[in-house]
């Protein structure tokens, strides 16, 4: 059994498997050996948590060179979400067995940011396949490329997504830090899943090129890690503008060190208001959230209660802005790709699933891919986007900070993991209010709050645009505060 996750990545040690030892102890080539032989020990045999679909060949020639840098990141050992592309000899499937060869030797910005900062690129991560969007009864952390994705707390439950690689991956040990990408919710709930931090940035302070696409209106990449510094600390490399992203035209304005003061956070005389509607019945989840808000209160925090809950029509015009956005991003993006992958277009994709049927469409379909490949009204689409941005952002949550003069919003992020059945899918409780941050383009950091059973459950902070720091300042406090006890992965079934 490993430690706690709040040590992580100090020590770790189960039979057959290599201690991993700290940063500041141990070269960066030996860690990059001691992480793949977890991940061989523990993704590919054992409890077989399968998070990682590929190890990266050029790691050691990395954390060779990371030995002559210096800088917080420099040596660290990071796994990047299989949407990404990397320069190194990996391809970039997005799950899908249509780009198993897509080996595009292009680095994301984001990638290039973290390379620049002497961070190693470990390996690729396991991902629902095209980030969860290509069909209604998809089972979180499925991948035709990499199968399914199993919680480390208990093997026969879900992982969540998109991002399940990345968040199972950390949880279970097999790298300091992962990548991963959020749409809604697929950051921040694999991250309270699996008992890790995860941070949905604004949009538009991290580079979306070369990362496969769903939305470039909701699309981010961002960290998930064992604490809320090392995730600021991933943030400050990753962050920046980029001219082909015009989302991104203000980063540069907006980046800064966030690492710098966390360790001196406080939540003193900050008025933070609850969605008291988005944490649902489960009395496991209400406990553990009245806990954490004594332990908000206890470190000087004003509650608000807060009567919210989202807009039907918001919802309603964020599902035709994805599935219009899919469409014509998707197809751009396939049709920058090098090479000859045997799909250009979201059509292509379906005349390629259907060819391949029995390894691609056998658990699910691609209703999502097929709706959204015969959309042709972009007036709607422009009021659903208009509309929906309006109900989250200033209508949602500018409207609650600036009326009950607040700094932030609090809810629990996702009930505990629901049981992995690709037969008739399971699905999670009625738990969590992300959509709202998703949707405005907000930053939204999930906080390991405790468990509920051995399963994990975090907590959000959310906040206006452009303040990532505040979530994080909010976070690092609320970690020192933290009262409960912390999930440990059991690497074995619910219960046994």
């Amino acid at each position: 059994m490993i430690r706690p996750l709040k040590l992580l990545p100090l020590l770790f040690a189960l039979p057959g498997c290599a201690a991993i030892p700290h940063q500041n102890l141990a070269s960066a080539p030996s860690q990059v050996s001691a992480y793949v032989q977890r991940i061989e020990a523990l993704d590919k045999q054992g409890p077989k948590i399968n998070a990682v679909i590929a190890i990266n060949p050029d790691a050691y020639r990395m954390a060779q060179k990371a030995e002559g840098m210096s800088g917080p990141l420099a040596g660290k050992v990071v796994l990047i979400k299989d949407n990404i592309e990397t320069l190194d000899p990996m391809a970039t499937t997005a799950g899908s067995l249509a780009l198993k060869d897509n080996i595009t030797h292009r680095d994301a910005p984001l990638v290039a940011n973290l390379r620049a900062a002497g961070v190693v690129i470990l390996g690729k991560t396991n991902l629902s396949e095209w980030a969860n969007i290509r069909g209604n009864r998809s089972s979180s952390g499925w991948s035709g490329v990499g199968g399914q994705t199993r919680n480390p707390h208990a093997i026969d439950r879900s992982p969540c997504g998109s991002s399940a690689g990345s968040g199972a991956a950390v949880a279970a040990g097999m790298s300091w830090a992962a990548i991963g990408t959020e749409t809604d919710g697929s950051i921040t709930c694999p991250a309270s899943i699996n008992g890790i931090v995860g941070l949905k940035p604004t949009i538009g302070l991290v580079s979306r090129n070369h990362i496969v696409p769903i939305s470039h209106s909701q699309d981010t990449a961002g960290p998930m890690t064992t604490s809320v510094a090392d995730a600021a600390l991933l943030l400050t490399a990753m962050a920046g503008s980029d001219p082909a992203d015009p989302a991104t035209v203000s980063a540069d304005q907006h980046k800064q060190d966030f690492a710098r003061g966390l360790d001196s956070a406080n939540l003193s005389g900050v008025r933070i208001g609850v969605l008291r509607k988005a944490v649902g019945n489960s009395r496991g989840v209400n406990a553990l959230f009245d806990a954490a808000l004594a332990d908000l209160k206890r470190g000087g925090a004003e509650i608000v209660e807060l009567d919210f809950e989202g807009n039907e029509a918001m919802y309603k015009g964020e599902s035709l802005v994805l599935r219009w956005e899919l469409k014509h991003d998707l197809n751009a993006y396939l049709q920058s790709l090098p090479g000859n992958p045997p799909i250009r277009s979201l059509n292509d994709a379906i005349a390629w699933n259907k060819a391949h049927d029995p390894e691609e469409l056998r658990w699910f379909g691609q209703e999502t891919f097929e709706a959204a490949d015969k959309l042709s009204d972009e007036a709607a689409y422009k009021k659903a986007r208009e509309e929906s941005l309006r109900l989250a952002g200033k209508g949602g949550i500018d409207k609650l900070l600036a009326d009950h003069k607040l700094s932030l919003l609090i809810f629990p992020t996702e009930g505990p993991a629901w049981p992995i059945d690709l037969i008739t899918v399971s699905h999670g409780l009625d738990v969590g209010a992300g959509s709202i941050a998703a949707i405005a383009g907000y930053p939204h950091l999930t906080v390991p709050m405790g468990a509920v059973e051995g399963l994990p459950v975090g907590l959000s902070f959310v906040a206006g645009q452009w303040e990532d720091r505040k979530v994080l300042e909010a976070g690092a406090a609320y970690e020192k505060l933290r009262s409960a006890k912390l999930a440990v992965p059991g690497f074995r079934r619910w219960g046994e």
